[in-house]
């Protein structure tokens, strides 16, 4: 093999292949250079760290001074849900239902003595759009106790804002499930109370959710248990700062709940640009193949005397290619190991900058997997065309 080599080098354009080596440097570290930047920065728009997550957005009517007064209704009728359901940007939708009924909360607090006591209200959504996972959800009406999740918003007011004020203990989320709770539940002529438990706090939902079959329960007995149109919505959605979103609820005149989609707008938008990014190192590092793919056809084109006499010699196919096929192999891995130096290089310069948002940057093996996949594919395309092209001139032989 060393001898053939020898023998086949001769033609080989140095200055061709570093321009190749460098063309596809600059494509792929650019590919996975981008890969990995979204990976990093990746929490710092999001509450829930991971590549690829769920969103959602809750939705109501706007409510305006005539609509008010001339008494319109701020209920979603079937047609509308059926509508929004229809949207290529809506994965699923998830129905608000409201207590019916007059509900009066008695919180205990503690070793001071002291409780507090509220009118309160109820809601139930279906159990997949809960973001507490590991809450006791359940409900026996034959022993009645109500499981609630509190918006994590709601204990932050109460411990800097209330109970700074009235001299009441503070309270620690590890501690809300030793509270002890009652509800004053009302209607239809029957007044109860029934014991209540804190089994989590939100993140995602800013109200009181209760379990749906609570709810079916409690609104048949002390409600009118009557079907009733939801006042919100919460939607799983592909991507909430989809300016085609934002145009939706503006036509249908629906107020999204808090700065969900201003937050993610620039999340929407650094994944525009973080695919534009991509695109051009992938379309760089496919402009590269073709250059090595052409200098390699150009020096098989000088070197065709020679392969023919290698060939009617008795030497195969495979083993004229082998010295061609090792010199692809040899540039594409080192083009790949120089990528991930450049990678790492990169990255601890930004990661800094990143770690004062609060994040400490994502794993690089998807960013890795990315450039063995994307170099494994440009290195199969150069070994296959190789052969072919030795193969050919020894058929015509």
């Amino acid at each position: 093999m060393k001898l053939i080599w020898k023998l086949l080098r001769k033609h080989i354009s140095a200055s061709q292949l570093i321009g190749f080596s460098i063309a596809n440097l600059v494509g792929l570290t650019i590919v996975i250079l981008a890969v990995q930047f979204y990976n990093d920065v990746k929490p710092v728009f999001n509450d829930e760290e991971s590549f690829i997550r769920k969103d959602y957005l809750v939705i109501t009517r706007s409510v305006t001074a005539a609509g008010a007064m001339m008494g319109h209704s701020s209920e979603f009728s079937a047609d509308d849900i059926k509508d929004i359901e229809a949207q290529p940007w809506c994965r699923k939708v998830g129905r608000f239902v409201n207590s019916e009924f007059s509900i009066f909360a008695t919180i205990g607090m503690g070793n001071s003595g002291k409780a507090m006591r509220s009118q309160f209200f109820f809601e139930a959504i279906p159990s997949d759009f809960i973001d507490v996972t590991d809450a006791q959800w359940d409900f026996n009406p034959s022993h009645p106790e109500v499981p609630v999740i509190v918006s994590r918003d709601y204990l932050t007011l109460y411990n800097f804002g209330f109970a700074a004020t009235q001299g009441l203990p503070k309270i620690s989320e590890g501690q809300s499930g030793m509270i002890p709770v009652s509800f004053s539940l009302s209607g239809n002529g029957i007044n109860e109370v029934i014991p209540g438990r804190i089994v989590g706090f939100s993140n995602r939902l800013n109200t009181v959710i209760v379990p749906e079959e609570f709810m079916q329960w409690a609104n048949n007995r002390y409600g009118q248990g009557g079907k009733q149109q939801p006042l919100r919505l919460i939607l799983e959605v592909s991507s909430p700062g989809d300016v085609k979103i934002e145009d939706y609820m503006k036509e249908h005149s629906y107020d999204v709940a808090g700065d969900k989609m201003s937050s993610s707008k620039a999340n929407y938008f650094l994944t525009m640009i973080i695919s534009i990014v991509v695109v051009v190192g992938v379309i760089i590092s496919l402009l590269s193949f073709f250059v090595l793919m052409l200098s390699i056809y150009l020096l098989l084109q000088k070197n065709t005397r020679k392969l023919r006499d290698l060939l009617l010699l008795g030497y195969t196919p495979g083993q004229v290619s082998r010295p061609y096929i090792n010199m692809v192999i040899a540039i594409n891995g080192a083009v790949l190991l120089l990528s991930v130096v450049l990678l790492l290089l990169a990255r601890a310069y930004y990661l800094p900058m990143l770690r004062a948002f609060g994040t400490n940057g994502a794993s690089m093996l998807v960013a890795i997997v990315v450039g063995f996949i994307i170099m494994g594919a440009i290195t199969t395309g150069n070994v296959i065309a190789i052969k072919r092209k030795i193969k050919s001139l020894w058929l015509n032989d």
